[in-house]
C-alpha cells in the first residue's frame, strides 16, 4: 500500500474508533460530537497529511473529541505588534493588530510531510450560536507552506472595528487536507475538523471605584426551527466578588422581553432595572427559557464592575448552552472567557 493510501486508511480507521469511543463522553454536553446525518466524511479521501491546530493544551487532533473549553484555543493570538506577544492582546481599534496562528505537522491522520494550503481568519461578535458562514468576517488569509513540527503564520489586522471584542475562528484549508465536513454550527464543525479552531477570550482591566468596562455578547439559533436556549455563568480562580465584583447584563428590549415570556426562569440572578438583571451567584447563575427564531442571533451587554483591587487572578466564563444540528438538546454553543483584573485607581 502507498504511503498516501496508507495515511487514508489511519485515518479513516481512528475516525470511526474515536466515534464510538467518545459517544459516552459527550452524552452530557453533546456539544456537536455526534455524527450528523448526510454529510459526505471525506477523510475515507484524505491523503497522508494532516495539519491541525489545537482546540485545549490536551488536543492532539483527533477527530472528533470531547475536550472542552472548544472555545479558548491557545493557538490563536493577537498582539499589538508584529513580535508576538506572551499573552494574547485585546486588538487596539483603527489600528494595525496582528493574529498569530500555530499549525501543527503532523496530526494523528498524517505523515511528516510538507504540505502546502491557505490559513483563513474570521471574526464575529462573542459569544455563541454564531452561524457558519454568514455570522462571520473574513480578517485575512495567507498561503503558506507547514513542514513538520510547529508552524506559526502572522496575518496583519488593518482597521480593527469598534468596539474591538470579538470571537475568532481559523480554517486551515488545503486540497490533501480537507474538512471532514462543515455544517451552520461552528462547535459541531471545530470538533469534527482539527483544521478548525475557534478563541473566545476577553481582558477585563478594571480600576477599583472606577468605571464600568462593557462587552458585548451575542447568543443565535442556528436551526431552522424555535429554539430555547441559556446563558449560564461560572468561574475559575479567586470568586469575582472577593474584588468586590458586580456583573449586570443588559438584556435589552427584544431578549428582555423574550425573557419574561419565558417566565423569568434562572437562578442566581435578580432584576435590577429596565431590561437589566444583575449575576448575583456568577459561580453557578443562568438565565433560561430564552426562545430564538430561527437563524436568529440576538446581542447584549455585560457591565463589569469592582471597589476592591487585588492581584488574584479571576476569570468569569459565559456560554451558551441550547440545542444544536446534531439534535442534541443541551450542547454547548459557544461562550465567551473574561479574564478579569482589578487594579488600585490612581491618587
Amino acid at each position: 500500500m502507498s504511503t498516501r493510501l496508507a495515511g487514508r486508511a489511519r485515518r479513516s480507521t481512528l475516525a470511526l474508533f474515536t466515534g464510538a469511543a467518545l459517544a459516552t463522553l459527550l452524552s452530557v454536553t453533546a456539544a456537536g460530537a455526534a455524527p450528523l446525518a448526510g454529510p459526505t466524511d471525506s477523510r475515507a479521501t484524505a491523503a497522508a497529511v494532516d495539519v491541525y491546530m489545537q482546540d485545549t493544551p490536551a488536543d492532539i487532533g483527533i477527530e472528533p473529541h470531547a475536550l472542552n473549553p472548544l472555545w479558548q484555543s491557545s493557538d490563536i493570538k493577537v498582539c499589538h505588534t508584529a513580535v508576538e506577544c506572551a499573552t494574547s492582546q485585546n486588538p487596539i481599534v483603527g489600528q494595525r493588530n496582528y493574529i498569530f496562528i500555530k499549525l501543527r505537522n503532523p496530526g494523528p491522520y498524517g505523515d511528516s510531510v510538507m504540505e502546502q494550503g491557505t490559513i483563513l481568519v474570521y471574526r464575529t461578535t462573542p459569544g455563541g450560536g454564531a452561524a457558519w458562514p454568514g455570522a462571520w468576517t473574513q480578517i485575512g488569509a495567507m498561503a503558506v507552506p507547514v513542514y513538520p513540527g510547529v508552524t506559526s503564520v502572522t496575518i496583519p489586522w488593518d482597521n480593527v472595528p469598534g468596539p474591538g471584542h470579538f470571537c475568532l475562528l481559523a480554517r486551515w484549508v488545503s486540497p490533501n487536507d480537507p474538512m471532514t465536513f462543515e455544517g451552520p454550527d461552528i462547535g459541531v464543525n471545530t470538533r469534527h475538523n482539527n483544521n478548525i479552531a475557534w478563541r473566545n477570550v476577553d481582558s477585563v482591566a478594571l480600576t477599583a471605584g472606577g468605571q464600568a468596562q462593557i462587552r458585548p455578547f451575542a447568543i443565535g439559533n442556528t436551526l431552522t426551527r424555535p429554539a430555547r436556549s441559556s446563558v449560564v455563568f461560572s468561574q475559575n480562580g479567586a470568586p469575582f466578588q472577593t474584588a468586590g465584583g458586580r456583573l449586570v447584563a443588559d438584556l435589552g428590549p427584544t431578549l428582555f422581553e423574550r425573557w419574561v415570556k419565558g417566565g423569568k426562569a434562572g437562578k442566581g440572578v435578580r432584576e435590577v432595572g429596565r431590561n437589566q438583571v444583575e449575576i448575583v451567584d456568577i459561580g453557578q447563575a443562568s438565565l433560561d427559557n430564552l426562545e430564538l427564531n430561527p437563524g436568529e442571533r440576538l446581542a447584549f451587554s455585560l457591565s463589569f464592575t469592582a471597589t476592591v483591587p487585588t492581584r488574584e487572578k479571576t476569570a468569569v466564563n459565559v456560554t451558551q448552552i441550547g440545542p444544536d444540528t446534531t439534535g442534541a438538546a443541551r450542547a454547548d454553543l459557544g461562550g465567551v472567557r473574561y479574564d478579569v483584573t482589578v487594579g488600585q485607581r490612581a491618587g
